[in-house]
């Protein structure tokens, strides 16, 4: 028996499993929030905002709960503390909920496939997000899951990745007490040639996903994907996974692709330009939301522990307080416009990126690629 030919089809037939089923078809999604880091035992006035921002889905990017154990009774019991919030069932009874998670509520601070309680806490996930029993999620090695909203020529594909069952072990560089406050973290770039984010068959997952037809893509990571100077978990941290990725998005030569992450308790837009000798054909942004209750602002002395924290593919300026995530689709445009957006705990505008469709194609123009500079209000 040839498991080399075995292994692909295998491969190919868990990514139609459960993925890329089309929902809706017949209405395009326009109104897409997100957000990220969520402590359960807080107020949460956020999701009654966000509800009435009216998302016909809403993405929750990781940390949806602060677990941080190996008692599954316990997390079972905090994520019925956020599933009682009234807020959330305001939402949840208007909008399609979607998630992935990070390192707290998969179960332990910035913990990967050593975790003792993965296979466990998968399916309390998937219990918290209505996932059928039957499901071939429920026997997936991870939370990754992907699917695919409205008609043809206004169809947005969501890829929900999972940075955690899988992840390598992470390189320390400083002690705690040697860490540089002013924006360092205290881990180094992991170069083994055996360290991998997602693992071999998510990777050979994603590729299948990214073959699907759609305008657009949100691919969502618990952790933030360009930024990869400031020490704190990121894919930076595991530099050819980051560049696989890169690559993978660049030879596929699919369009439409957008970054969404979390875990910062701070948020921010970056983009990898063109330019880029990275670049995968077209600008890539990476739209971090964090946090939903809990920011920087409230335990750092109002963000100074991130005020000087280096991250050269951002534009504009860092936020630091209570805040969500909305991409706006217009397709009533010639040239449907994508406005991706940070928003307050008010509603309102803090930060946006506007851009055509057309300027996320690998053959754009290089010239008309050069969207609208970040915008704080």
């Amino acid at each position: 028996m040839n498991l080399r030919i075995l292994l692909p089809i295998t491969i190919a037939l868990i990514a139609l499993a459960d993925d890329n089923v089309s929902q809706a078809d017949d209405v395009p999604l326009s109104r897409i929030a997100f957000g990220s880091c969520v402590r359960q035992d807080l107020p949460q006035p956020i999701w009654d905002t966000i509800a009435d921002n009216d998302p016909e889905l809403f993405i929750f990017l990781g940390d949806n709960i602060y677990g941080d154990t190996e008692d599954m009774d316990l997390l079972r019991a905090k994520y019925k503390m956020l599933a009682d919030q009234p807020g959330l069932q305001k939402l949840k009874a208007k909008s399609q909920i979607l998630g992935t998670w990070d390192d707290h509520d998969y179960g332990a601070n910035d913990a990967g496939s050593e975790y003792a309680k993965k296979r466990e806490s998968q399916q309390i996930f998937l219990d918290f997000f209505d996932v059928p029993a039957d499901s071939s999620r429920r026997n997936r090695e991870g939370v990754y899951h992907s699917q695919v909203f409205g008609p043809v020529g206004k169809r947005v594909q969501v890829i929900l990745l999972d940075a955690r069952y899988h992840r390598s072990a992470l390189k320390t560089e400083y002690k705690p007490s040697e860490r540089n406050e002013g924006y360092r973290g205290k881990y180094s770039p992991n170069n083994d040639p055996d360290a991998t984010v997602l693992g071999e068959e998510q990777w050979q997952w994603l590729a299948e996903q990214l073959k699907a037809p759609a305008e657009l893509r949100l691919i969502c990571s618990g952790v933030q994907v360009l930024a990869d100077e400031h020490g704190s978990e990121m894919w930076g941290n595991f530099p050819r996974e980051r560049e696989r990725l890169l690559s993978l998005l660049r030879q596929s030569g699919t369009g439409g692709a957008v970054l969404l992450s979390g875990d910062r308790h701070l948020s921010e837009i970056a983009r990898l330009n063109v330019e880029h000798p990275k670049s995968i054909g077209y600008p890539l942004f990476d739209i971090t939301s964090s946090s939903l209750n809990h920011p920087s602002g409230n335990f750092t002395k109002a963000g100074t522990r991130f005020a000087n924290e280096i991250n050269s593919y951002r534009v504009g300026l860092t936020y630091f307080e209570v805040n969500f995530g909305m991409i706006q689709i217009d397709w009533d445009q010639a040239d449907p416009v994508v406005r991706m957006q940070v928003r307050d705990a008010a509603g309102d505008v803090v930060m946006q990126q506007r851009v055509s469709l057309s300027q996320l194609q690998p053959k754009s123009n290089i010239q008309d690629q050069k969207p609208r500079t970040a915008e704080r209000n």
